[in-house]
């Protein structure tokens, strides 16, 4: 019996596929699906809204008829999905794919969602709903990077997480007046769901293949989809957060040039990427399974293969 399989009254370990955004988890986890017979398990906090997938990059409708994808188009833009929500759920579908025997594969970038699937989130201190909907409305009118600056006052160790996250913790901070990252911190004691890791990043290639990447998006019909969506969704919606839809609402709605907005979420994305890098570094520093892998490399799926099902260590 291998590593991964469980044993006897033992939760068999999560197979997880993470990385940077635009490394190639996508690809490597199709590959291994169909290698497999598995139901991907998306962990993207983006990939959760319908209608907004050329610039989340959604899993193609040839792609999901191939292989069984979970997670996707299941909330509307207007509706916010937190990491203990998408946690819940996510648990529920891998216990479905099991019960249908098959194993699931968790991919995606957002670091946190996967974390509260790990081991379980901190609770949360309680707060007034009516106040918490005067702060989000208040919290929402600043820049993403003037409210970074806020929460590296208000609570430092989130300061590296994306917008939703850092809304997040300027909330509880100010309406709670505790930290959010105190919480969390009070919450490591928690059994920890077993897991095996893959962490997808091609090193210094990634930055060119962001770039394609965007190009290939803004090509395929990206700033079309920001139009349909513009007569539809509202504008403080938090879907426009995934990165570079307001970029582009921006460029549709006539505020900046094709050329400004393309150069703006270039720059918004490889930020994201070193953000995801270190949290990705840091989180995972201690922990035993976890494999590193440049997904250019020949044999790169047969060894997350061998690691993810098999136990080897690749």
């Amino acid at each position: 019996m291998s590593s991964t399989d469980a044993s006897a009254g033992a939760e068999p370990p999560l197979r997880i596929v993470a990385g940077p955004t635009g490394a190639g988890k996508s690809a490597l986890a199709m590959a291994l699906a169909e290698r497999r017979g598995a139901v991907i398990v998306s962990a993207d906090s983006r990939q959760v809204y319908r209608g907004f997938d050329i610039g989340t990059s959604k899993p193609t409708a040839a792609e999901r008829a191939r292989v069984r994808h979970e997670g996707l188009d299941v909330a509307g833009p207007s509706e916010r999905w937190s990491a203990a929500r998408w946690a819940a759920d996510a648990a529920r579908w891998i216990a479905e794919a099991g019960a249908r025997g098959q194993p699931a594969l968790v991919v995606g970038g957002t670091g946190l969602w996967i974390r509260a699937l790990v081991r379980p989130l901190a609770d949360e201190p309680p707060m007034d709903a009516a106040r918490r909907r005067a702060m989000q409305d208040a919290l929402g009118t600043l820049g993403t990077a003037e409210l970074r600056r806020w929460v590296e006052v208000l609570d430092p160790p989130r300061a590296a997480f994306g917008r939703a996250q850092l809304l997040r913790a300027a909330e509880v901070a100010l309406l709670a007046g505790r930290r959010l990252s105190e919480a969390h911190e009070a919450s490591a004691g928690r059994p920890a769901r077993p897991a095996r890791w893959v962490i997808v990043d091609p090193g210094e290639d990634l930055q060119r293949r962001i770039e394609a990447r965007l190009d290939a998006m803004l090509a395929g019909g990206w700033p079309d989809e920001v139009r349909r969506l513009v007569g539809t969704v509202p504008a403080d919606a938090p879907a426009w957060n995934a990165c570079g839809y307001r970029e582009i609402r921006d460029w549709v709605e006539g505020r900046c040039t094709a050329a400004a907005a393309r150069e703006a979420i270039l720059v918004s994305t490889r930020q994201y990427a070193k953000r995801q890098r270190t949290w990705f570094r840091n989180q995972l520093g201690g922990e035993p399974h976890v494999l590193r892998l440049d997904p250019r490399a020949g044999d790169a799926v047969a060894r997350a293969d061998r690691w993810l099902f098999e136990g080897d260590d690749a």
